[in-house]
């Protein structure tokens, strides 16, 4: 599956893609729409997974100070403001789905 695959589906599938990991599945949520959901799942994962997907989120809701704090727990550095939220998710996606 690819990012594009993912987010295709997270726009017209009521339901994820089976067989993917819990860290696909909150990226998936996250497209979707249904951002309380993927930072519930996300918050369950161990670090520094689950942190680069809270970082992720936090960004995408504009509260930078707290995305900076899941970045580090993530020891990832912060994205620059070039780097559009939908890039972000598309490299975050690409990285778990080839794992």
């Amino acid at each position: 599956m690819t990012p594009e695959e993912l987010a295709r589906s997270a726009s017209t599938d009521e339901t994820p893609p089976s067989g993917i990991s819990p860290e696909v599945h909150s990226l998936w949520l996250a497209k979707s729409g249904r951002w309380t959901e993927s930072h519930d799942l996300c918050s369950s994962l161990p670090d520094p997974d689950g942190a680069w997907i809270h970082a992720h989120l936090h960004r995408e809701e504009g509260d930078l100070y707290n995305a900076r704090y899941w970045y580090r727990r993530a020891m990832r550095n912060e994205p620059d403001s070039t780097l559009s939220l939908e890039e972000e998710w598309k490299n975050i996606a690409s990285y778990f789905l080839s794992r």
